[in-house]
């Protein structure tokens, strides 16, 4: 196993047949066993290290050649790339199967098992992280290992990123290393989030902003003796509201369940008494965007109409990223990888409302799909399952591409 500042893997070797080949559920009980949780409250927040460690063991008994690098700011939170084959063609025409094995919070009032032990249950598999998606990875890890014999003709490998559920700060680790030094996995990548085994080539970006306007408090007796924040909110909202039916009308892109952007009025708060004119008003929002529109131009966009709103007001604006973003996605259809995924899935690619790593990776300039075998439904909530039935035909898809990219003559 090798500890890296950067995302280079190590030199390839010749794999032999005696090397393991790993069981997927034995995988799975181990990666759900870890609690990889990933909050913004400290409290609750997880690393994944740990985790990353016990898996990558077992993928180097199955002779992947493993590589560890830990995030900037947290020792604890990795990314593993485990490959198999010689790291030559990686850039040219590897193939990555990509995914995050940290989870969210749980509610254990509401688990009818222990959340972190793999539990057999009408034909379910049940733990935190089981769809979502601690279930592809070890789908995943277990098919390429059936490969460590093989003379690859391109590498095949996995791909696992730290704290995607909260900043995806391990996508964002592999962007930076690959524009520092134009390193990259693979050049198709397979990112095993839930889809129900139909394949995703686009999906929106997103970024979150907090909108704070302030006054200053008085005696509500005489709304002279203060300047009124909820009333500066009222017109930033109506400024909101226009750019976010504008956005509705702006750009449609059939496919998508939302077919046009959209702008949520998340949460407000503002004043302290009803007989004070209050001081501060806050509200928190999120934007969701179609692929061609910006995170940069639409947050402008956002600042400037709430400002010309307040430009005559008593009160100021201040402006906070309540999250940075994620860019949208998108991967033309007639990408080798797309239409390779259709075929063996037997679905069209199709489009979908929430984010993925996938805007990082093809901004690396590999080619993504997300395809997964869970259900987004799943996703976030107590029960967590994997069906059992999904297992096998993302086996397939799986064989299928390794056998397309990596064992073509």
């Amino acid at each position: 196993m090798t500890y890296s500042d950067d995302t280079q893997v190590g030199a390839g070797r010749r794999y032999k047949p005696h090397m393991a080949i790993l069981d997927w559920q034995d995988t799975l009980t181990t990666l759900i066993r870890h609690r990889t949780i990933s909050s913004d409250n400290p409290t609750l927040d997880c690393g994944n290290r740990d985790a990353v460690e016990d898996l990558a063991d077992q993928l180097e008994q199955a002779g992947f050649a493993c590589t560890i690098t830990p995030m900037p700011s947290r020792d604890d939170k990795v990314n593993l790339i485990a490959r198999l084959g010689t790291a030559e063609h990686a850039s040219e025409k590897g193939l990555v199967f990509a995914g995050h094995i940290d989870t969210v919070p749980y509610d254990d009032n509401g688990w009818e098992n222990d959340p972190f032990s793999l539990i057999e249950r009408d034909g379910k598999l049940y733990g935190l992280g089981t769809c979502d998606m601690k279930g592809f990875i070890a789908i995943a890890a277990a098919v390429a290992s059936e490969y460590a014999a093989h003379d690859l003709t391109a590498p095949v490998s996995l791909l696992v990123s730290a704290d995607e559920e909260c900043g995806m700060d391990g996508a964002r680790a592999l962007l930076d290393a690959h524009r520092e030094h134009g390193q990259r996995p693979g050049r198709f990548c397979v990112i095993g989030e839930p889809t129900n085994l139909v394949p995703i080539r686009q999906h929106k970006g997103i970024f979150m902003e907090t909108v704070e306007v302030h006054g200053a408090s008085g005696h509500s007796s005489n709304p002279a003796l203060g300047a009124n924040a909820i009333e500066g909110m009222y017109r930033a909202l109506t400024a909101i509201r226009e750019l976010r039916d504008e956005l509705a009308e702006r750009q449609r892109i059939a496919g998508f369940p939302v077919p046009h952007a959209t702008l949520n009025l998340g949460a407000i708060s503002g004043g302290d008494n009803a007989n004070r004119i209050p001081a501060r008003c806050r509200l928190d929002m999120d934007l969701r965007f179609l692929p061609g529109m910006t995170i940069d131009s639409l947050r402008a966009e956002l600042h400037e109409r709430v400002d010309a709103a307040l430009a005559d007001s008593d009160c100021t604006v201040h402006f906070r990223e309540l999250f940075t973003g994620t860019p949208a996605f998108e991967t033309a259809g007639d990408s080798p990888i797309v239409t390779a995924c259709e075929a063996l899935s037997g679905h069209q690619a199709a489009a979908v409302d929430f984010g993925t790593e996938g805007s990082f990776y093809n901004a690396m300039g590999m080619d993504s799909v997300v395809l997964g075998p869970g259900d987004i439904a799943q996703a976030h909530q107590p029960n967590e399952y994997l069906a059992l039935e999904r297992v096998a035909p993302m086996q397939r898809i799986l064989h299928g591409l390794i056998e397309r990219f990596c064992l073509a003559r």
